[in-house]
C-alpha cells in the first residue's frame, strides 16, 4: 500500500493527492512542477491501495498523470467527489449609480456556500471592490483579508476582472462538477443588433467600470459560462439586477407567477444551450422590470435577502416551492404598510412590482426538482 497526501499548489490553490515519499509533483491544475519542499499539505495521511512503487521517480510520474481533483475533508475513493467554484460578484458603483447592500450580499452569499452547501473557501471567487464598504468588512471578517480585498486591482469587479473570472469559473468543468455564477448589481438592456433576442433588446450586467469600458452583454456571459457545460457539469447563476430573467440568454424561462415554461429560443435559430450540462438562472425579475431598491425598504424586498432566508429555513425546497416564497415575501415588502412605503408605491407603482425568474437550458417540473448547489 502507499501512503498518500493532499498537497496544495501556491500558485493556483489546486490541491492533488501525491505519494508521502516523493520530492517532486505535478499540478493537476496549472500544470506545473513543483518541489515538495515548502507546500501546503493536509495533516492527514491516507494509504492507498495498489502495487506498491519500485522507487520515488516512478511514484512522481504517477501523481504527475493524475487526472482527478479531491476536495478538501474528502477521503480516498473509487468515485470522484464533486467539484464546486463559485464567482461571486457584488458592485456599489460610485455617485449618482451607487448601491447599498451588494458587497453585503456577497458575504452573505458566501457563507451560504460554505456553511450550507460544503463549497470550499479556496473555491469561491469573490469581485467586490470592497474599500466603499469597510465597516462591513471590518465588522464581519478578518483584517488581512480586508486588506487583501482593498489591494489587489484583479479583485475590483472591472468588465475585464468580471470576464476573467466567468472564463476561470467554467476552465476545466468536468461531469459531476457543481457551478455558481452570483451577481449583484445593476442591469441594464441596449439594442440587438444580430437578431437574437425576441424583444429586440440584450440584457447586461454594468461592471464598475462601465461608463468607460462598456457593459457585459448577455451573448458574452452565454457564450463564455454556458456553451461549455459538458454532460454532468451543473451551473447555477443568480442574478439581483435590473432586466435579468435573461441574462444568461437561455432557451427557456419559467415565470415565479405563471409557473409556466416559455420558450425563449432566438429568432435567428442560433444555439444558446450547452454542450451536455444543465444551466439554470434565478433572476430578481421580467426583462421589463427594474428591482426596488433594497435600502428604500430596509433591503426586505431584494432577490437576495429572501433567498437566502429561504434556503437556510428549508433547504429541502424544490425550485417551485423556493420562487414561489422569495417572490411572497417580496411583495409582501413591497406592499408592507408604512408612510413611506406608501407614498412611493402611489409615486412611482410600476417600479414597485418584480416577478421572479427561472431561466434554463432545460426544461424539468419545477415542483418535482429539489434545489440544490
Amino acid at each position: 500500500m502507499i501512503e498518500t497526501r493532499i498537497i496544495k499548489c501556491r500558485s493556483c490553490h489546486q490541491r492533488t493527492w501525491v505519494a508521502t515519499t516523493a520530492e517532486t509533483y505535478q499540478c493537476i491544475g496549472c500544470k506545473s512542477v513543483r518541489s515538495l519542499l515548502g507546500e501546503e499539505q493536509s495533516s492527514r495521511v491516507f494509504p492507498s491501495r495498489g502495487r506498491r512503487a519500485k522507487s520515488n521517480n516512478n511514484i512522481s510520474r504517477a501523481t504527475a498523470n493524475l487526472k482527478e481533483e479531491i476536495l478538501p475533508g474528502s477521503l480516498a475513493s473509487s468515485e470522484r467527489p464533486t467539484r464546486k467554484r463559485a464567482l461571486l460578484c457584488g458592485v456599489s458603483y460610485k455617485k449618482k449609480y451607487k448601491l447599498k447592500g451588494t458587497v453585503n450580499d456577497v458575504k452573505n452569499m458566501r457563507d451560504l456556500l460554505i456553511t450550507d452547501f460544503r463549497f470550499p473557501e479556496e473555491c469561491i471567487r469573490q469581485l467586490t471592490g470592497a474599500k466603499s464598504n469597510i465597516f462591513f468588512y471590518l465588522l464581519r471578517i478578518p483584517d488581512d483579508e480586508l486588506n487583501y480585498e482593498e489591494t489587489n486591482p484583479e479583485l475590483k469587479p472591472t468588465r475585464k476582472n468580471i470576464e476573467k473570472a466567468l472564463q476561470w469559473l467554467v476552465e476545466g468543468c468536468r461531469s459531476g462538477d457543481s457551478l455558481v455564477f452570483y451577481f449583484a448589481g445593476h442591469g441594464a438592456q441596449e439594442n440587438d443588433n444580430d437578431r437574437d433576442e425576441i424583444d429586440g433588446l440584450d440584457e447586461t450586467i454594468c461592471p464598475t467600470d462601465f461608463q468607460v469600458k462598456g457593459m457585459i452583454v448577455d451573448d458574452y456571459i452565454n457564450s463564455v459560462i454556458v456553451r461549455p457545460l459538458v454532460a454532468g457539469v451543473t451551473l447555477h447563476a443568480i442574478v439581483d439586477a435590473c432586466h435579468s430573467a435573461t441574462m444568461l440568454d437561455l432557451p427557456y424561462v419559467c415565470n415565479a407567477k405563471e409557473k409556466r415554461w416559455v420558450d425563449n429560443n432566438p429568432p435567428s435559430a442560433d444555439y444558446k444551450g450547452t454542450s451536455g450540462g444543465l444551466a439554470i438562472c434565478i433572476s430578481a425579475c421580467r426583462d421589463d422590470q427594474e428591482v426596488v431598491d433594497s435600502s428604500t425598504l430596509c433591503g426586505r424586498a431584494t432577490l437576495t435577502h429572501n433567498l437566502i432566508q429561504e434556503m437556510k429555513k428549508n433547504p429541502r425546497l424544490t425550485y417551485g416551492a423556493l420562487i414561489t416564497s422569495v417572490q411572497n415575501k417580496i411583495d409582501n415588502a413591497i406592499e408592507a404598510r408604512g408612510i413611506k412605503t406608501w407614498f412611493l408605491r402611489k409615486l412611482f407603482r410600476t417600479s414597485f412590482s418584480q416577478e421572479v425568474q427561472i431561466s434554463s437550458s432545460a426544461k424539468f417540473d419545477i415542483y418535482q426538482k429539489q434545489f440544490k448547489l
